[in-house]
C-alpha cells in the first residue's frame, strides 16, 4: 500500500478518486479533472482492479506531475478506500485546505468543482447535491430515481440532518473536519460511508451547504451498487441514531 509518487502535500486541493475496474473511464477523468484545476493533486485509491486500472494510474502518474496512486491490496469497498487516503492526507505536517472525494467515471460534474471549492470558503463541507433546486440526474430509469429519493429521505427520516441529498459521494472538505471526523470509528464500508461521513459533520456543529449538481449516469463499465451494499446502508443508517454512538464519543473524546 505505497504511493506510487510522492504527494505534493503542499498544494490547497486535493481530490480524491476510489477505483475499482475504471481501467476505460480513468484517463478520461484524469484529463478533465487536470483541465478544470491545473493546480489540484489528483489521487488515486486502487484497490488491486482486475483490469488493472492501478497500472494504468501508475502510468498516468508518469504523464502527470500531480497525480499520485494510492495501491490497496484488495477490494474493502468505498469507505475504507476513503479512510485510508484520508488518515494519509491529513496526517502530512501540513496539508491541503480542502480535499474533494468523487467517483471516477465521470457521473460527478468536474466542471462544478471550482464553485464548490469557492463555497467551502464559508462551509466545513460542501455536498454536491441531486436534490436542490437547480440540481438534477441524467440517463437514470424511474425505479433507480425512486430507490435514489427513498435512500436519501430514509436517511434524513432517521438522522435529521434536513439535507436533500445524503447519499451523494460529491464532497468537498476543509482539512480540520475532516481530521476530526476520522477521529471517529467509522464502520460503513459501502454507500452508507457517505451517510455516517455527514452525520457526524453534523453532529460537530458543521457548516454544510448542498450545491446543485447534474448527475449522469455512468456511460461505461458497471455500477458498483449491489443488494449487499444497499443492504449495509438500510440497518446502518438507523443503528447510526438508535445507539447515538457517536454522541457519546464526542462527548468523551472530542469535548462540545
Amino acid at each position: 500500500m505505497m504511493f506510487a509518487t510522492g504527494l505534493n502535500i503542499k498544494k490547497r486541493v486535493i481530490i480524491c478518486l476510489p477505483t475499482y475496474n475504471e481501467a476505460d473511464t480513468l484517463p478520461m477523468m484524469v484529463e478533465k479533472l487536470t483541465r478544470t484545476l491545473p493546480d489540484a493533486q489528483i489521487l488515486v485509491i486502487d484497490d488491486n482492479s482486475p483490469d488493472h486500472t492501478g497500472d494504468i494510474a501508475k502510468g498516468l502518474a508518469r504523464e502527470y506531475p500531480l497525480l499520485s496512486v494510492l495501491h490497496r491490496p484488495e477490494k474493502q469497498g468505498l469507505g475504507p478506500a476513503y479512510i485510508d487516503a484520508f488518515k494519509r492526507i491529513v496526517a502530512a505536517s501540513s496539508g491541503p485546505d480542502y480535499i474533494v472525494q468523487m467517483d471516477a467515471d465521470g457521473s460527478h460534474p468536474h466542471q462544478c468543482l471550482p464553485d464548490m471549492l469557492r463555497a467551502c470558503k464559508r462551509a466545513d463541507l460542501v455536498i454536491g447535491s441531486r436534490y436542490v433546486p437547480g440540481g438534477d440526474v441524467k440517463n437514470w430509469n424511474l425505479a433507480r430515481r425512486l430507490i435514489s429519493r427513498f435512500g436519501s429521505f430514509y436517511a434524513d427520516f432517521w438522522l435529521g440532518l434536513r439535507l436533500r441529498d445524503l447519499t451523494g459521494g460529491f464532497k468537498v472538505w476543509r482539512r480540520d473536519i475532516l481530521a476530526r471526523i476520522l477521529k471517529f470509528p467509522l464502520r460503513a464500508r459501502g454507500y452508507a460511508f457517505q451517510i455516517e461521513t455527514t452525520f457526524i459533520a453534523a453532529r460537530l456543529g458543521a457548516r454544510i451547504i448542498e450545491f446543485p449538481i447534474i448527475f449522469t449516469d455512468r456511460k461505461i463499465g458497471k455500477s458498483k451498487m449491489t443488494a449487499k451494499i444497499a443492504f449495509e446502508a438500510f440497518w446502518y443508517v438507523p443503528y447510526l441514531r438508535l445507539k447515538n454512538i457517536y454522541k457519546k464519543h464526542h462527548e468523551n473524546n472530542d469535548g462540545p
